[in-house]
């Protein structure tokens, strides 16, 4: 998390009208809280690529909505965020927060991870922006876990703070853990990419980005010519079309591997309060993944198996992003 002010906040700054945006590598969505305990309006979806900043993309939103000048704003970005510059990973946006601010015309801006501004709203969400996944049930005032396959993959969670405040969120890159193989298949497909990239992260396997580079390793290890051409909404779409085929075999794996790395997740951060599965791929294939091995690998931990069974795991389903709302609560609660 990264903040940046204007030099001379008055001593009663106003807090609103605010901006609140959740930025990935493909697209931004923006919305606006016209004041305190009101809904996030006016929320709009800007593909990244059409702006050459994220400045541009801020002020086209503005002017698409016809929005004042807002007070304060806070985004969550698919990015790590470590200081005042800022390089995105699977974009190319790259600027300052505090130029940012002030090119907005800001008193303050708030930089978060995106996932760890959809962690801040997990505890908010309704029943009816859930899908569960298996069986369990949360443990009131356990830790609970977020991971999602977006263009790349996020993850964080909430750990209970204790006495400062009821809940911290996690901001970590556990989507650059490596990923581990169950079977000689699966060995087979991940030693294609490693012989490809060295290191096998799950972000190489569970992503937007990461599964066309499944799909050409499942299509080698098969004996099949490789198929350059496909991305991952055609992948996503042949799979859900095509039993028995490369592009179907790739989506099994893709839940296998997910569900995994969410049980390992789990397990680290004792997510006995459940699991959440955020991104825009899983909803896609929403009942394709609640029929595969996703629950059965989540589950599959050894001595900790009946642990993880009583773990819930859930697919946010939400029709807009909820991380807008986590934005809205970080300005809130975080300093």
């Amino acid at each position: 998390m990264y903040e940046a002010r204007a030099p001379e906040t008055p001593a009663l700054p106003t807090e609103f009208p605010r901006l609140l945006g959740d930025i990935g590598g493909t697209n931004a969505r923006f919305g606006w809280q016209h004041q305190a305990g009101s809904p996030i309006t006016q929320v709009q979806v800007v593909p990244c690529a059409e702006h050459p900043s994220l400045l541009a993309a801020v002020q086209h939103y503005l002017g698409t909505q016809q929005l004042p000048p807002p007070a304060r704003a806070a985004f969550g970005i698919a990015n790590p965020v470590n200081g005042d510059a800022v390089r995105m990973t699977n974009h190319h946006w790259a600027f300052s927060v505090e130029a940012l601010r002030a090119g907005l015309g800001l008193q303050r801006l708030l930089l978060l991870n995106d996932f760890t501004a959809l962690a801040l709203s997990l505890h908010s969400l309704p029943a009816e922006d859930l899908r569960a996944v298996g069986g369990g049930t949360a443990a009131a005032g356990a830790a609970v876990a977020l991971i999602g396959p977006g263009t790349g993959l996020g993850v964080s969670g909430l750990v209970p703070a204790g006495p400062q405040g009821p809940w911290a969120p996690v901001a970590g890159e556990g989507g650059h853990v490596s990923v581990g193989a169950m079977n000689a298949h699966e060995f087979a497909v991940i030693e294609v990419l490693r012989q490809r990239h060295g290191h096998v992260s799950a972000e190489r396997v569970v992503s937007g980005t990461g599964l066309p580079e499944l799909y050409q390793a499942v299509r080698q290890v098969q004996g099949l010519p490789a198929d350059d051409s496909a991305g991952a909404p055609q992948i996503i779409e042949a799979g859900l079309r095509e039993p028995g085929s490369a592009a179907e075999h790739t989506l099994h794996l893709f839940c296998r591997f997910l569900g995994d790395v969410a049980g390992n997740l789990a397990l680290t951060l004792g997510a006995r309060g459940g699991v959440y599965i955020g991104g825009g791929i899983v909803p896609r294939l929403l009942d394709f993944f609640v029929a595969s091995d996703f629950r059965q690998r989540f589950e599959a931990k050894g001595r900790f198996s009946a642990y993880l069974s009583q773990v819930p795991t859930w697919v946010i389903t939400s029709p807009v992003s909820p991380a807008l709302q986590g934005a809205a609560n970080a300005l809130d609660n975080l300093r």
